[in-house]
């Protein structure tokens, strides 16, 4: 098991340049408010003098502190400078250099701090990775964090006591981080900062260690007891009390084995039944003790995580593609692929078929059979028509005489009018089967291809080269559609096999009304009193009117006679025939013709289209140029993902027997 510890260390050091939260990886954060002793706990941890020290916030970055226990100098090799020290320390930031001198480093995390948290109390969340090694230590790793302000100072922004919190909050919300509270004694432990911020993301204490410290600063004739006892408020993990070194003790470099000493002799004296669970040194065999039983409890998930996030970022860097080095083929290829899914969603075989709506070529199907085809089938063949337009045309077509038969010209003329009535719903079908074609452009670029997102220009090339491909026919296909409506109207089929011949239906009307009748003296006895009774309605227009066809239909202010009934119904019937056979015939061709002209052009001519406009030499480079997002992320994500696997090769040589 002491193995582990060193393993996490590595681990760090692995997701040092992408990020260790996602793995989210077992480790110690520090956590507790300014001047409540965090630094002196650290130092005593380590046996020497290293932090930077002052008034106010000094701490400004997240410290990553890794503890490694080595052998004594006579027992090891000497280090890299040829220099046989027995402690010594690394910053990974400046790998290379080696510090036997802890004053040193502790000017180098000054310094590393202004350079990024400027030099007047700033802060920041970039962490400094700082290594230790000491045969007088124990194997731990532990993350220092800005201590808890209130009140900004210098050119920290109004806000600084939210940063703080926000950025401990960071560290500790992993629930794989173990939080070691720090807060004095002689403060009420009730108000404690550190443990307010800890119960917000442990509220059970599971992961919760308090240190109180100070013990020795406590007002006379009170202890703390009680606390370090858990009377007042219960920890899981436990609570132990250190000694801290007085700013005397620093202002005169006592030694940190003086000043342990001198602890374990407050303890004796005033906790003698706590001195074997309290003290600097039961701190480092206790956090040593659980970071080790945390970590042995974490790996096997640490694991399982470790090799789903490689299965997840190797499908992530597979969607983004490899470098193009062959442009000519490349380019090919996508076109290919675009062309080939776009023909394929009008024939409904493409892989991504959506469910919530209709889509492509299932579409088109809808447009021509439920919304054109129940337009034209709810226009009634004698919408728009009165009695007085009929009987109007019959007398127009007649001239000055009267007449015996029903005119031929009326018929023609009412049932062109009719018929002129379905070419708007033939256009706008044209015009929803265009739409449709323009829509299933942004289908293909979402779920098609990856390769085409990588390629911003090319998408937009090929979107720019369909839509101008289908602007083209558009106008080509209303024509014909247009023709179709011209067709019927420019020859009306009276000998068409399914128009009721117009002799037979006079007949039929005929009969109908010689049945409505009484004989043939009620008809006589009716015509007389037609010709005796002044013709209203549909006598000569009064003065200054001029007859239009399109002006709202007068009412008839008398009742029609036979005849004149007889007349309409025959026009009508002739009229609705002849209609339906039309609309039947229009229903039909207008989606042959928007299928011929347009959907089966566009689906044959696309891709040499396509080809013919973007394959050319000059614009190979210009149209393959990649988005800077995505060269980003697949940088990112190839460096996650060997970060990965190098993590996945560190834990896999722990055996399992290690583990108990």
């Amino acid at each position: 098991m002491e193995t582990l510890i060193p393993t996490i260390n590595r681990l760090q050091e692995v997701f040092l340049t992408v990020g260790a939260e996602i793995v989210q990886l077992p480790q110690i954060v520090v956590v507790g408010s300014q001047s409540s002793g965090k630094s002196s706990v650290l130092e005593s941890l380590v046996g020497r003098d290293f932090l930077p020290r002052g008034s106010g916030i000094v701490t400004r970055r997240p410290l990553v502190l890794q503890l490694f226990n080595v052998a004594p100098p006579q027992e090891r090799l000497k280090t890299e400078n040829g220099v046989k020290a027995e402690e010594w320390g690394t910053f990974l930031h400046c790998k290379n250099q080696i510090f036997t001198d802890f004053q040193e480093i502790r000017q180098e995390i000054e310094a590393e701090t202004e350079r990024s948290s400027g030099d007047n109390k700033g802060i920041s969340p970039e962490p400094i990775y700082l290594k230790i090694f000491s045969p007088k230590v124990l194997n731990l790793t532990l993350v220092d964090l800005p201590g808890i302000t209130k009140v900004p100072v210098g050119d920290q922004p109004e806000d600084i006591e939210a940063q703080v919190q926000e950025m401990i909050l960071s560290f500790i919300s992993n629930p794989n981080s173990l939080i070691l509270a720090v807060s004095p004694a002689n403060s009420d432990l009730a108000t404690s900062d550190a443990l307010k911020l800890a119960r917000e993301v442990d509220p059970d204490g599971r992961r919760t260690l308090l240190v109180v410290s100070k013990l020795d600063l406590m007002d006379a004739g009170t202890d703390a007891l009680e606390v370090l006892l858990g009377r007042v408020i219960p920890v899981r993990l436990g609570i132990i009390g250190v000694v801290n070194r007085s700013q005397h003790d620093i202002n005169t470099q006592k030694s940190l084995e003086d000043s342990m000493r001198d602890e374990q002799a407050f303890l004796q004296r005033h906790y003698p039944s706590l001195v074997s669970r309290a003290g600097s040194r039961y701190l480092a065999k206790t956090l040593s003790r659980l970071l080790m039983h945390h970590i042995r409890d974490c790996l096997p998930d640490l694991k399982t995580r470790v090799t789903v996030l490689s299965s997840q970022y190797q499908a992530r860097l597979n969607s983004y593609g490899q470098p193009v080095e062959d442009h000519s083929a490349t380019l090919l290829q996508i076109v290919t692929k675009f062309a080939s899914d776009y023909c394929n969603t009008i024939e409904g075989t493409a892989r991504h078929i959506q469910t919530s709506e209709l889509c492509g070529g299932a579409r088109i199907c809808y447009i021509f059979h439920e919304t054109f085809g129940r337009t034209l089938q709810s226009i009634d063949p004698l919408g728009g028509l009165t009695d007085l337009d009929i009987l109007t045309a019959i007398r127009n077509a007649t001239g000055p005489r009267p007449a015996l038969f029903v005119p031929e010209v009326s018929f023609e003329l009412l049932v062109k009018r009719q018929i002129k009535r379905l070419e708007e719903p033939s256009m706008r079908c044209v015009e929803l089967v265009h739409e449709e074609l323009q829509r299933i452009i942004q289908h293909c670029s979402s779920f098609s291809t990856q390769e085409l997102l990588r390629f911003p220009k090319l998408h937009d090339s090929i979107v720019e080269v369909v839509t101008g491909l289908l602007r083209k026919r558009l106008p080509i296909t209303n024509d014909m559609v247009h023709n179709l409506v011209a067709i019927e109207l420019a020859y009306i089929n009276t000998k068409h096999p399914d128009f009721t011949d117009a002799a037979q239906v006079s007949a039929s009307v005929n009969s109908q009304q010689a049945e409505a009748l009484d004989g043939g003296k009620r008809w006589k006895n009716e015509k007389v009193a037609e010709e005796k009774a002044p013709a209203t309605g549909f006598g000569s227009p009064s003065k200054g009117q001029a007859i239009n066809l399109l002006d709202t239909a007068v009412p008839v202010s008398r009742k029609l006679s036979a005849r004149e009934q007889r007349d309409c119904e025959v026009i009508q019937r002739l009229i609705k025939c002849y209609f339906l056979i039309v609309r039947k015939s229009i229903q039909d061709s207008v989606p042959k013709t928007v299928m011929h002209f347009l959907v089966n052009y566009v689906k044959e001519h696309l891709q040499s289209e396509l080809v013919g406009q973007l394959y050319k030499q000059p614009l190979l480079q210009e149209l393959l140029i990649e988005s800077q997002d995505t060269a980003q992320q697949r940088t990112e994500v190839a460096q996650m993902l060997e970060a990965l696997k190098k993590a996945n090769n560190i834990i896999s040589e722990i055996r399992e027997t290690h583990l108990w």
